[in-house]
C-alpha cells in the first residue's frame, strides 16, 4: 500500500493508498498517533478510497507539545486538516475513535461528509467529567476555585475545559454514522450511546464484552468485520 508523510499547516499527516476522488479522514484517541491507521487504510484503500491520518495535539510526532491536547486546539486544526482533505475529492467521510470522535463532532457539525464511522466514541463530555469528578470527590466549587485538580486516573480535571464543555454542547449531527460500542466501556455509558444514536439517528453495534479500547483478538476480529461492513 502506497503511503506518503505530510505536513498540513505544521499537522504531521500521512496519506494512504493510491489518488482517489473518495477519502477518509482518521482521527485517533487518546495516546494514538496517525500510524494506527494501518490497518482500517488497509481495508478502505482495498474498496478505493485514500486514507488521511493526522497526529493529533501531543500525540505521535507532536509528543514533545504541552497543553495542546484540549478542543481549543485540536478543533480548528481539525477543520484545517478536513478543508486540505476536501480539495479535490468527490466523497470525504469519516473514521474516529473515543475523543477524536468527540473532537470530530465539535469540528465537522458543518462539514458535508458522506459517512462516519466511529469507535468507542466520547459523546457527552459533560458527563464525563462530572463522573469524573464524583470519583475524584471533586465539587464543581473547589474546581472553580482552583482552577485544575490532578486526579490519580485519566487527565487533570480542569475548570476550564469543563466551561469550554458547557459553552460548546453538540447540538447537530445530520451525518450517516455507525458506532462501535463496548458493553464494558468505562468511559461512555449505555444511556448516553442510547441517547445520541436516538437523538441523532446513527446505527448502533454493541459487543457485549467490548471494552472501551478495543484490543484483544476477539474484539479486534468484531472491529475489522463492523469495518468491513461498512466500507
Amino acid at each position: 500500500m502506497e503511503t506518503k508523510a505530510l505536513s498540513i499547516n505544521g499537522i504531521p499527516a500521512i496519506l494512504w493508498g493510491d489518488q482517489s476522488r473518495k477519502l477518509y479522514l482518521y482521527v485517533h484517541g487518546m495516546g494514538g498517533r496517525k500510524e494506527e491507521a494501518e490497518t482500517f487504510a488497509a481495508l478502505a484503500v482495498s474498496r478505493g478510497w485514500q486514507v488521511l491520518s493526522v497526529d493529533l495535539p501531543e500525540h505521535g510526532d507532536r509528543k514533545n507539545e504541552s497543553g495542546t491536547f484540549n478542543p481549543w486546539h485540536a478543533v480548528p486544526e481539525l477543520r484545517q486538516v478536513m478543508e486540505y482533505a476536501s480539495a479535490g475529492r468527490d466523497c470525504i467521510a469519516l473514521f474516529a475513535n473515543s475523543i477524536g470522535a468527540w473532537f470530530s463532532l465539535l469540528a465537522f457539525a458543518s462539514s458535508p461528509l458522506d459517512h462516519c464511522l466511529f469507535v468507542s466514541p466520547i459523546l457527552n463530555m459533560e458527563t464525563l467529567i462530572g463522573n469524573l469528578m464524583r470519583y475524584a470527590g471533586v465539587t464543581e466549587e473547589r474546581l472553580e476555585r482552583e482552577k485544575v485538580i490532578p486526579i490519580e486516573f485519566g487527565q487533570p480535571l480542569s475548570w476550564e475545559y469543563l466551561t469550554y464543555v458547557r459553552a460548546n454542547p453538540i447540538t447537530v449531527w445530520d451525518k450517516p454514522t455507525n458506532i462501535l460500542y463496548g458493553g464494558q466501556d468505562n468511559l461512555t455509558d449505555r444511556p448516553t450511546v442510547e441517547g445520541f444514536i436516538s437523538r441523532f439517528g446513527c446505527e448502533l453495534k454493541v459487543m457485549e464484552n467490548g471494552e472501551h479500547w478495543f484490543h484483544t483478538p476477539e474484539q479486534l476480529d468484531v472491529l475489522n468485520e463492523w469495518i468491513m461492513e461498512a466500507l
